[in-house]
Parts: structure tokens; C-alpha cells; sequence
């Protein structure tokens, strides 16, 4: 019997020191976690996704509240986009070397790339402009350009530096406008490089707003589905619960 007491204090005693080790060793893990500060200049890096809006130095792209930018689109330096304006998925809008406008009630759609040279060698303004009521098809490639109002570019064209599209005129899709082209107002071009096709009628002139109009329209039913129509300050309350610690 002696040695079987003695068998239980020791294993008793065994127990006990371990207990005691594992709360000791808590114990100094909690002290060294509260003792631990987190360094002011640490950089909180928040991810989600990819980017839409990119600043480069002082130029911070510019959206009107009423212009939808798809989720998957880039812009990138100094791009403004005016009201009633729509860029599509997938579009890059670089404006890290000159401006780039894309103008009231105007449509960059799906996967358009438009970028601005430093200088045209044409002498013509070096940055890409896209006024109003302007349709510019998917895949198409915009740089250094102007793009006057009322205006329809066909699905994979290619305007290049110092290149004009006049009032009224619709440029056919696959069409290539080399450097310093100037197509006038109220004509058809088409080709690679791109040639005077022909006139447009009344009725087709008329035609070239009503299509920026119908994509606008259009865009409205997109916006309703990214962004919530009520405010979104319920987010910063739950953050903010959060941090203090209390449950939500």
C-alpha cells in the first residue's frame, strides 16, 4: 500500500507541474502578444481584385456619378469620363503619357484599348479625344485620335496617332486610319488602309446619336445590378464594430 501511495503522489505531482507549465507557458505567450505594437508604418494592403481606378503621380482618372465603368475595365492616369458615358468589359484606358476624354452619352465597348503618345508627329494634338454621342466598337484600338461628336467606329479599327474623325462620319468595321487621316464629316470609309466608301444619307446621320442613346439606356440596367441602390455606410458600422470589439 505504501508504494502504491507513493506511485499516485508522483504521478499526481507529475500532473500538476505539467498543468502548471502549460499555464506558465500561456501565461508569458499572452504578456508577449500584448507587449507587441503594431509599427505605424507597416502597409495595410487591401485586396480586392483588380483595380479599376489607378492614380499615377498627381492624375487621378475622373468618372461622372452617373457613367458606368464596368468592373474589369483599367483607367489608369489622366482619363476622364463624362456623364452619361459607358466603358464595356474589359477595356484599358492608359492615360499615363497624355489625356484621354471619353465624352457625354459616348461608348468605349467591350475590350477597346485607348492610349495618348507624348507628342504627335503630325503636329495635331497628341492626346486621344472621344466627343459626344461617339460609338466605338469592341477591339478597337485608339491612340493619339480625336473623335468628333457624332460618330460611329466599326469593331476592330485602328485610329492611329494624329488621326481625325470628323462630325457625322462612320468608319466600317476592320478599318485601319493611318497616321494624320482625316476622314470628313457626314462619309462612309472602310478598308486597310482606310478609303472613302461613300456619302452618308440624312437618315443615316440621324441614326449615329440614336445608337449612343440605346447603349446609354442600356448601361442603365448593367449599373443597377454593381452598384446597390442604397447607401453603403452599414459597411463602415461593422468595421468600426469590429475594431471595438463588439459582436455584430
Amino acid at each position: 500500500m505504501a508504494t502504491l501511495a507513493r506511485l499516485s503522489r508522483k504521478a499526481l505531482t507529475s500532473t500538476l507541474t505539467s498543468q502548471n507549465h502549460q499555464l506558465l507557458r500561456r501565461a508569458l505567450a499572452t504578456e508577449a502578444a500584448a507587449k507587441i505594437t503594431e509599427s505605424p508604418d507597416r502597409v495595410k494592403w487591401d485586396y480586392r481584385g483588380q483595380r479599376k481606378i489607378i492614380p499615377l503621380g498627381q492624375w487621378l482618372p475622373k468618372v461622372a456619378r452617373d457613367a458606368f465603368v464596368a468592373p474589369n475595365v483599367l483607367l489608369a492616369g489622366q482619363v476622364t469620363v463624362y456623364d452619361c458615358a459607358s466603358v464595356w468589359s474589359g477595356s484599358v484606358l492608359r492615360g499615363d503619357l497624355n489625356k484621354i476624354t471619353v465624352g457625354f452619352s459616348s461608348n468605349v465597348q467591350e475590350r477597346c484599348v485607348i492610349h495618348a503618345a507624348w507628342s504627335s508627329p503630325t503636329g495635331l494634338p497628341a492626346e486621344t479625344l472621344v466627343d459626344r454621342y461617339v460609338t466605338v466598337g469592341a477591339n478597337t484600338l485608339l491612340r493619339s485620335c480625336t473623335i468628333e461628336p457624332e460618330c460611329i467606329i466599326g469593331q476592330r479599327s485602328i485610329l492611329m496617332e494624329g488621326s481625325l474623325m470628323e462630325s457625322h462620319s462612320i468608319l466600317e468595321a476592320g478599318s485601319v486610319v493611318p497616321p494624320g487621316r482625316r476622314i470628313p464629316t457626314g462619309e462612309l470609309w472602310a478598308g486597310n488602309p482606310a478609303r472613302f466608301v461613300r456619302t452618308l444619307t440624312h437618315e443615316e446621320t440621324l441614326e449615329i446619336p440614336k445608337l449612343a442613346v440605346a447603349i446609354f439606356d442600356l448601361s442603365r440596367n448593367h449599373l443597377s445590378e454593381f452598384y446597390l441602390p442604397y447607401s453603403t455606410v452599414y459597411l463602415e458600422v461593422e468595421k468600426m464594430k469590429k475594431s471595438l470589439g463588439i459582436s455584430i
